[in-house]
């Protein structure tokens, strides 16, 4: 038989929470109650409406959600292309909602690579795949006091970690979409960021080729121990991570984390995969709405604390 816990039992167990580390404190990323408002003729839309995240370094990870959700500003959030409103946001120990105009250009320089899902934006086309991986490094001082040689030795490493090192002396034009695709993570790469953000990195891309990105994205993360934050539609790139983080309107709702397990018997390997709702810093629970529509939850739900779980149930007060 089991009982309902008593105040004595709640009290003991917000004493203990009190006690917990503070919030994202083995972070790399950290989002806490990140608000990012857009006014335009006098409207105001609200892309992220308190977002919570917490992304650990050496993570290689993936964000989805349906257009207009908040991902794309998230993403342009965390690579210094926008600032929030409101909340906290920090990258490797950089507070990006008061970093300077100097300072955000340094963040996107030397802690921060992106990939966009236009090829063309990635590669400039008068440079050869060398030249193009080379020049961030140049520009950055990343390697200072190397030179020229010891940044073209790094620009050809770079490109044999990622499989297109005989495009070394390529132009973009006469590379394939998906070589020019892993010569632009070389460029992210070639500063040596904290993170790698990637924004639909596969859209314009077909299945085959989108699988030979994904591959250079786990060597990136496998090889050189890159964090790694992939926005995509792509269902197949998103089952290939261990962690996916759902986004709707503007705030985290769900996350499937993924776990290889070993057969026993067999000795085969299978990946298991299990979905958990997001629980925001305010306590508030988006669920599915696969299961809402099931229930016929709606407007509120009835809410019974049992010893080791909380119970969501349909309310039911008026059919009383």
């Amino acid at each position: 038989m089991t009982t309902n816990p008593t105040l004595a039992d709640l009290a003991h167990r917000a004493t203990a929470s009190r006690d917990r580390p503070a919030y994202g404190h083995d972070a790399l990323i950290i989002c806490d109650r990140l608000v990012r408002v857009f006014s335009a003729d006098g409207v105001e839309v609200q892309a992220l409406q308190g977002l919570d995240l917490l992304v650990r370094e050496g993570e290689l990870m993936a964000l989805v959600g349906a257009s207009g959700s908040g991902k794309s500003t998230l993403m342009n959030i965390l690579a210094g292309l926008d600032t929030p409103t409101a909340g906290a946001a920090r990258v490797a120990g950089h507070d990006l909602l008061t970093m300077t105009a100097k300072d955000r250009l340094a963040y996107r320089r030397e802690v921060v690579g992106f990939v966009w899902q236009q090829t063309s934006r990635n590669l400039l086309p008068y440079l050869t795949a060398a030249q193009n991986v080379a020049l961030p490094m140049q520009l950055s001082g990343a390697r200072r006091g190397k030179g020229r040689r010891a940044r073209a030795d790094r620009a050809l490493e770079l490109l044999d970690v990622l499989g297109v090192a005989d495009c070394r002396d390529r132009r973009p034009h006469e590379m394939s979409g998906g070589q020019q695709q892993r010569v632009a993570i070389a460029v992210a790469l070639a500063g040596g960021p904290a993170v790698l953000l990637a924004d639909e990195p596969t859209g314009e891309l077909d299945s085959h080729t989108a699988e030979q990105i994904f591959a250079a994205f786990r060597t990136a993360n496998e090889q050189l121990g890159t964090t790694i934050v992939i926005v995509t539609h792509d269902r197949t790139v998103a089952a290939e991570v261990r962690r996916t983080v759902a986004i709707r309107d503007g705030r985290t709702s769900t996350e499937v984390l993924r776990r290889s397990e070993v057969d026993e018997t067999t000795g085969h390997e299978t990946v298991v995969a299990r979905e958990y709702a997001m629980l925001d810093r305010a306590g508030r629970l988006q669920l599915p709405a696969e299961y809402l529509r099931a229930l016929d939850m709606r407007d509120r739900v009835a809410l019974e604390l049992e010893p080791d779980h909380i119970a969501v149930r349909p309310d039911d007060s008026a059919r009383e």
